[in-house]
């Protein structure tokens, strides 16, 4: 899909700009619908493209030496991908990828800029989604550090719901090990739990929340957390 998306976009972002703002960068966005798997960015790419998802969730992956990789952060129709580059050339610090199927708002990084160069209220955007992402990384990192995995689990099954906007999910044990950094057969055992508590069904790939309050009070204190900065605007005054 190549055509221009008009207001109101399902983007947190881009519905909260003025209508000028906007109409400043509306000719140069694009839509595209994408499968979960593909990857936007690696490590050490220049970001020529910003990315505004109006459905889905991506994936912001750091990568260690041996190969492996861990979630840090989560974009979903409340954000942004690579919009500091905005403010000049930028360099991806982590892999990005498509975790569920997505529909995404894009732009090239250098329209973005120039409409940037000429907006506050743009500036402000970027600087202000990206300290909502630094926050979110923070908490997934004293989440990982000190609560224990099924916590842990519950509130990454409880984010990728909101983001998918359902209660069923295509998750294999291998993908959630990944983001939580854990071992596949703690998966196993945590979902197993879950299971035979009625919380939730897993089956094939194909995890349902059958128990949302259930989850929710099996989670860490992270979730709301993270809730709460989602919800909260970047854009201020």
């Amino acid at each position: 899909m190549n055509s221009s998306p008009s207001k109101p976009l399902n983007n947190g972002l881009l519905a909260s700009l003025p209508s000028a703002d906007f109409n400043a960068i509306q000719k140069h966005l694009s839509l595209v619908a994408l499968e979960r798997g593909i990857q936007l960015l690696a490590p050490g790419d220049e970001v020529d493209t910003v990315f505004f998802p109006v459905s889905g969730m991506l994936s912001l992956l750091v990568l260690m030496g041996d190969g492996r990789a861990i979630e840090t952060a989560t974009v979903g129709r409340e954000g942004a991908v690579g919009a500091m580059a905005g403010l000049g050339l930028y360099v991806s610090r982590v892999k990005v990828v498509v975790q569920l199927p997505t529909t995404l708002a894009r732009i090239p990084a250098s329209q973005f800029r120039k409409a940037v160069a000429a907006s506050a209220v743009l500036r402000e955007l970027c600087y202000g989604y990206n300290e909502q992402l630094l926050t979110q990384a923070r908490i997934t990192a004293a989440c990982n550090a000190l609560h224990q995995v099924d916590a842990r689990f519950c509130r990454w099954l409880l984010q990728t719901a909101d983001r998918a906007e359902s209660d069923v999910m295509a998750l294999t044990q291998e993908l959630l090990s990944q983001m939580l950094g854990v071992r596949r057969t703690s998966v196993t055992d945590v979902a197993g739990k879950l299971q035979a508590e009625g919380v939730i069904s897993y089956s094939r790939g194909i995890i349902r929340i059958l128990d949302r309050a259930g989850l929710e009070a099996r989670s860490c204190e992270c979730y709301q957390a993270m809730t709460h900065e989602f919800s909260a605007s970047p854009l201020r005054g």
